[in-house]
């Protein structure tokens, strides 16, 4: 494809069978699978103005042909959404993220995919493309259940956005087999605070474990709160209350629980220390 309506053209002439060739280390595995069939497969790597970082007012706006090496690589991501630069650095290996890009992941719908519940976290909103069209949807709309998206077709997602608040920071932390594998589990929190240091706003999402979104008992178990062990501990245990594992070669539905709860801890103290700190 030459453009984004180009690109658009030829999906709307593909019909169903029509897929967007990126980095392809999503297309790829789930073809593999035979959960993606695709007859035509059109590049879009040449389509350079979908590939961007940019502050727009009160929003990190991100192309989704951004690369997940320079999401790492961006201070400013770094510094506003510091959960980002700790997921990217277990997403997979430099290979996959050197190629992969943030709306094939995204498009890809995989439970055990960190980046998709950074953006539950955030509070993300995706901009998605159709021929003559142009609709803003929240993040957690996008996903209609595992591997699947509620892209119409000839629709392609074109921007993600996160929003920026301040006195706001985040952090993520996974269990994986072996570097680079998918989430056992994995947990990220996002911390806001008042002026007097409580918990004005808070999210905790969860990694593949059942969990769609963020989790409302969890947070509302923190908010007017001091951050305190105590406090985090409650949050952690509604989170994991909330969650639904499953038995499989990654482990028992019992041994995710628990690292739901103790990774919610984890992730919920560093968001706030760093909140706190400014950074």
């Amino acid at each position: 494809a030459t453009s984004i309506d180009d690109a658009l053209r030829l999906l709307a002439e593909g019909g169903e069978d029509a897929y967007l060739l990126a980095g392809g280390h999503s297309l790829l595995p789930m073809a593999k699978l035979r959960l993606a069939r695709p007859e035509l497969l059109i590049d879009i790597n040449d389509l350079t103005d979908l590939s961007y970082i940019r502050r727009d007012g009160d929003w990190l706006a991100i192309g989704a042909l951004t690369r997940h090496a320079e999401l790492l690589a961006s201070g400013e991501v770094g510094e506003l959404f510091p959960l980002a630069h700790d997921a990217e650095r277990v997403i997979a290996d430099p290979v996959v993220r050197n190629r992969g890009t943030i709306g094939g992941s995204l498009c890809q719908a995989d439970p055990a995919e960190d980046l998709s519940t950074v953006c539950d976290v955030v509070g993300a909103e995706v901009v998605i493309r159709g021929r003559g069209s142009e609709r803003t949807i929240p993040v957690t709309d996008l996903h209609a259940g595992p591997y699947e998206t509620t892209l119409a077709r000839g629709e392609m997602l074109t921007e993600v956005r996160w929003p920026i608040h301040a006195r706001t920071s985040s952090a993520y932390e996974k269990v994986e087999r072996r570097v680079g594998d998918w989430a056992v589990t994995a947990a990220g929190a996002s911390v806001t605070l008042g002026s007097d240091g409580t918990i004005v706003d808070a999210s905790i999402g969860l990694t593949a474990v059942g969990v769609q979104g963020t989790i409302d008992a969890a947070r509302d178990a923190l908010v007017g709160q001091q951050p305190s062990e105590q406090v985090f501990a409650a949050a952690a245990q509604a989170a994991a209350a909330a969650s639904r594992p499953s038995d499989d070669t990654r482990g028992t539905a019992e041994y995710k629980r628990h690292l739901a709860d103790e990774l919610s801890r984890r992730v919920l103290r560093r968001a706030a220390e760093r909140a706190a700190s400014g950074s």
